[in-house]
């Protein structure tokens, strides 16, 4: 395999894709140092999942001690939900490791989202990657997750890597909260989503494949997220480890990730204006994570020569919250 060639530009101090985006490259580090402390100022979104440009402070994709390199040189990889929040920073991680990425946002409510992470990847990928695509899609029925897949392999030819990431939660925790209507929304996008792009995606996978599906802490624990939302983690885990079975003859790994406070949109327009101050801050280590603090478990699960014997598994980038796995 020809090795990766790595572009000089990447200096991973900020968005340099653009000159006119310096002074909001120098906004962005401002914030980023604002956003490792708590506690975080109140915030309000009428939408779900939530717009990660509305959020203040915006959360991190980049780290700018994260080097490129060849680890994911030659692989496609589909991130659903990869406008924001982890799926944006790990659609980074994935083009500064050499990949060619694809990812989908909601159509209507997320193109500015878009738009930004679209020109993250330009920046960030390889030479001798093809240029990333964006895909408007609502996620959760059997007939989108299949037009996802085919425009993904119409434009690379083929899919390595899924991830099933596209989530959503809404404030109520009670039972009686929770009507038919957003039970059902719940449940399509966050397992749904996962089921029909798995499916789908396995047709177009070779030996050395992967699936990816991203879970939640709140999966172990009632108290940690709403009702329909924790369930919703807890079958992406139950899925996850089932679908091993299926697929390990074929040579397609299946493993996820369940990330502890992450500040991202979900939780930004979820959590009620007064939550925001103390997000994060019941765990061992007194602070919710970045998102490009949790990329690199998807990086290391996508990467054959690091986990080669790793499938059914989760990892758990939480701050130190203990779970019974």
């Amino acid at each position: 395999m020809q090795n990766a060639v790595v572009n000089p530009r990447h200096t991973w101090l900020g968005l340099r894709y653009l000159s006119s985006w310096k002074e909001e490259e120098e906004q962005r580090r401002m914030e980023s140092s604002e956003a490792s402390r708590l506690p975080f100022p109140p915030q309000r979104q009428e939408t779900r999942p939530g717009k990660e440009h509305a959020m203040g402070p915006i959360p991190q994709a980049i780290n700018p001690d994260y080097k490129p390199s060849s680890k994911l040189s030659g692989k496609v990889a589909l991130v659903t939900g990869g406008d924001s929040g982890i799926g944006r920073a790990l659609c980074v991680c994935f083009a500064c490791k050499g990949a060619s990425v694809a990812f989908t946002y909601v159509k209507g409510q997320k193109e500015k989202d878009s738009n930004d992470t679209l020109r993250m990847l330009m920046h960030a990928k390889l030479e001798n990657a093809d240029n990333p695509i964006t895909i408007a899609a609502v996620l959760g029925c059997d007939q989108s997750c299949r037009k996802v897949v085919d425009e993904v392999v119409n434009r690379f030819g083929r899919i390595d890597i899924l991830v099933n990431n596209a989530a959503e939660q809404h404030l109520t925790k009670t039972v009686e909260d929770i009507t038919e209507e957003r039970l059902e929304r719940t449940f399509k996008t966050n397992i749904f989503s996962h089921f029909f792009m798995s499916r789908h995606a396995i047709k177009h996978m070779r030996e050395g494949g992967c699936i990816i599906n991203s879970a939640s802490v709140a999966a172990y624990s009632s108290d940690l997220g709403p009702l329909d939302y924790s369930d919703s983690k807890g079958a992406i885990m139950a899925f996850t480890r089932a679908l091993v079975l299926q697929l390990v003859e074929k040579g397609i790994w299946v493993n996820g990730v369940a990330p502890g406070y992450v500040w991202t949109p979900l939780p930004a327009a979820s959590l009620g204006e007064g939550m925001a101050s103390s997000f994060g801050s019941n765990v061992p280590m007194k602070r919710a994570a970045q998102p490009y603090e949790i990329a690199p478990s998807y990086v290391f699960l996508a990467c054959n020569r690091c986990s080669s014997y790793y499938t059914g598994r989760f990892l758990h980038p939480n701050g130190g919250i203990i779970v019974d796995t």
